[in-house]
């Protein structure tokens, strides 16, 4: 019972990525289903452990609580060697690793945080708030053009091994504008998402937290 992890985050949110390495690594825990786009109510429960009243938030068995999906991310990898999802540090993938687990929230996710609610920088004016999603969507495809540009994928986006940097790029990628657009700007990280949606330690988990419904892609 001391050894659960508890994990605030909602089905396709940006704890998906978290979630799914919680299942890979073998660790239990216990999932308090918060999806903070559907209200206050939502945000609230999520307010007992992040102020900022977003998921995903981890909270370790010992009561440590870790915010932001990279950084939890990186220190369930780093924290069980034994399941090899991130590179140590002396591997030489380990500086590249950091750089692209730093750009997905950079440079991606933070854009939802505008397009989801393009008040928050439009105001009340539609015009400005269309503006600003549309905005939103072209600056994610430049992204995603642009990281496909100055990283050359194996298996894997970092080698042979998978690591959650793929994951994470997974997830993120079936966001907007989806699927059909990310395999149009970033096609050499095309067939790698594609690998990691197949892989059968995760198909259970796709079909219950984030399954490929008809038109999934986009």
């Amino acid at each position: 019972m001391g050894m659960v992890f508890t994990l605030y985050g909602a089905a396709g949110s940006g704890s998906t990525p978290v979630e799914a390495t919680l299942r890979l690594i073998g660790l239990d825990y216990h999932m308090v289903e918060a999806p903070t786009w559907e209200g206050e109510a939502e945000r609230d429960k999520v307010a007992r452990v992040n102020p900022m009243r977003q998921v995903p938030a981890l909270v370790t068995p010992g009561g440590e609580v870790i915010t932001e999906s990279a950084a939890i991310l990186i220190w369930l990898a780093d924290s069980h060697p034994q399941a090899r999802l991130s590179p140590a540090l002396d591997d030489p993938r380990r500086a590249q690793f950091l750089r692209w687990m730093s750009f997905i929230p950079a440079a991606v996710y933070s854009m939802f945080w505008v397009r989801d609610e393009p008040s928050r920088l439009g105001g009340d004016n539609p015009q400005a708030q269309a503006e600003i999603q549309r905005r939103t969507v072209e600056r994610i495809a430049d992204c995603w053009r642009m990281m496909d540009a100055q990283i050359t994928p194996d298996r894997f986006l970092l080698g042979e091994e998978m690591t959650v940097l793929d994951l994470y790029v997974a997830v993120a990628s079936r966001w907007t504008p989806q699927r059909r657009r990310f395999y149009a700007e970033a096609p050499s990280m095309a067939e790698v998402v594609r690998r990691v949606d197949a892989l059968p330690a995760l198909q259970a988990f796709w079909a219950e937290r984030f399954p490929f419904d008809e038109g999934w892609e986009g």
